[in-house]
């Protein structure tokens, strides 16, 4: 799965810690789902969707292997 996670977050001008912290979670799982070693559940990825305002569909893709 891909994301634009890190993409988004820049829009915001937001640091992968503020990010962290706004979900619930550590910045280095923040740099792992960025970096697309770490697939989230499905509660947190609507919680990072959430924080941009956007639907979920926007921030995480399947691809043709998932």
């Amino acid at each position: 799965m891909k994301n634009r996670v890190k993409e988004e977050r820049a829009r915001l001008n937001m640091q992968q810690q503020e990010l962290a912290e706004r979900i619930g979670v550590s910045r280095q799982t923040m740099h792992s789902i960025e970096h697309n070693r770490y697939v989230p559940s499905t509660v947190l990825a609507l919680k990072i969707a959430a924080v941009f305002g956007k639907p979920v569909e926007e921030i995480f893709m399947l691809e043709e292997d998932d």
